[in-house]
């Protein structure tokens, strides 16, 4: 599936073609820290193929658990995670942070990875109040 995305200032934009059965929700401990939040959806990258249009991305580099050196790609501007890839050989996972696709709505997670580190809280939303927008008390 071909799809186009930006950070949050639009400083970065990029096209990719991604493998919508690839879409994971990660409960790793890195991708709650690094997210800010819970979790991160990423989708996988099929054969490499991203293109950044605009812009520049900094890499942090870091030891995952299983001892692959991965790739963290932000934007220097605002921050926007954008996407993670194994460096060297080995894996080619590239994946690529939902959240700044603009067709993300199409790209619904398959499975849900590292749930040994999952909140727990995060496994069922339906109870808690939902509003259109911020309420304001």
């Amino acid at each position: 599936m071909k799809v186009d995305g930006s950070c949050l200032c639009k400083h970065v934009t990029y096209e990719a073609t991604v493998d919508p059965q690839k879409v994971i929700v990660c409960h790793c401990t890195d991708c709650q820290t690094h997210s800010g939040t819970a979790y991160r959806v990423s989708t996988g990258i099929v054969n490499e193929e991203f293109r950044l249009l605009t812009g520049r991305l900094k890499s942090y580099e870091k030891i995952a658990e299983s001892g692959t050196i991965r790739a963290l790609a932000f934007c220097p501007e605002c921050g926007t995670n954008i996407y993670s890839k194994t460096v060297g050989e080995g894996s080619p996972f590239f994946a690529l942070r939902v959240g700044t696709v603009k067709q993300r709505a199409q790209l619904i997670p398959k499975q849900q990875v590292w749930c040994r580190s999952a909140e727990e809280w995060s496994a069922d939303l339906t109870a808690l109040p939902r509003h259109e927008n911020q309420p304001f008390s």
